[in-house]
């Protein structure tokens, strides 16, 4: 995930499976997949610019281009419920299965 200087989440990026279990039974899997979709949802719902997703098998990508204040502001709520999600699946489930990889956003 990628965050600004103020903290503000500007894009993210899942790629892989957990490897917890088997493919199509990884419950570690299936919860991160499940926040990020209903994250990715909540954007394109809420903001007035839809986020730009990347999805293939295994990986998705969503960055927030051209938002306004306000549209990142409601981004923030809806990427910061995904992440603490995220974090309590590796609490609970270990850092073998899941990464989080925090960078630092520099716009383009």
């Amino acid at each position: 995930m990628w965050a600004d200087d103020q903290g503000q989440i500007r894009e993210f990026e899942l790629s892989g499976h957990a490897g917890f279990a088997e493919e199509g039974r990884d419950i570690v899997c299936s919860g991160v997949s499940a926040l990020s979709i209903a994250a990715v949802n909540g954007l394109e719902h809420f903001l007035s610019v839809a986020p730009k997703v990347q999805e293939a098998d295994g990986h998705i990508t969503c960055r927030l281009i051209e938002v306004s204040e306000q549209d990142l502001e409601k981004a923030q709520w809806i990427l910061q419920t995904m992440t603490l999600g995220i974090e309590q699946i590796q609490t609970a489930y270990g850092q073998d299965y899941i990464l989080i990889d925090r960078r630092r956003w520099t716009p383009c």
